[in-house]
């Protein structure tokens, strides 16, 4: 790792090539499988006027949240910023330790929200993108079990939006 570049970790949909690379058009340098301790997967940031929520981490001293860590040039990482909502305060950065196989410790970001409106839910889709990035990058089967167990939000679009 250099000065130019950054690693990420990332727990929502940007496991996920699909929106991390084809959407997002982010460039890793280095993708790993690890998690971080301390917070707890939710899904309380909301969308839409239904009971769909996207991904965001709570402190949770005794909790375990797998993700994937990407090593990012710190140009893209900051590009990262701009699509997630950084400056319209929809996330913001936060330092985390990921730890990756190998039981190595990598010094990371990651995103969190402050905009929390619990009871709110992950739609099928959105578990699905969940689901495919975690199996992608050989996260753990408990993992990818918690994932599979998510109770699911009602998605209230019409279909064509979904």
């Amino acid at each position: 790792m250099s000065a130019d570049t950054v690693w990420y970790f990332a727990y929502g949909s940007n496991m996920t090539p699909a929106i991390f690379v084809e959407r997002r058009r982010m460039r890793p340098l280095d993708a790993r499988p690890g998690w971080i301790d301390g917070y707890e997967l939710c899904f309380d940031i909301p969308v839409g006027s239904g009971e769909r929520g996207v991904a965001n981490l709570a402190a949770v001293a005794a909790a375990r949240t797998h993700g994937v860590a990407y090593l990012l040039h710190a140009a893209d990482a900051a590009e990262l910023d701009r699509t997630e909502g950084v400056s319209n305060g929809l996330y913001y950065r936060e330092p985390v330790d990921v730890v990756v196989p190998g039981n190595t410790r990598l010094g990371a970001f990651t995103y969190r929200s402050t905009i929390s409106l619990p009871g709110r839910k992950p739609s099928p889709r959105y578990v699905g993108l969940l689901l495919e990035g975690a199996r992608l990058h050989g996260l753990p089967a408990e993992w990818v079990a918690v994932l599979e167990a998510l109770e699911l939000a009602v998605d209230e679009r019409p279909e064509h939006e979904r």
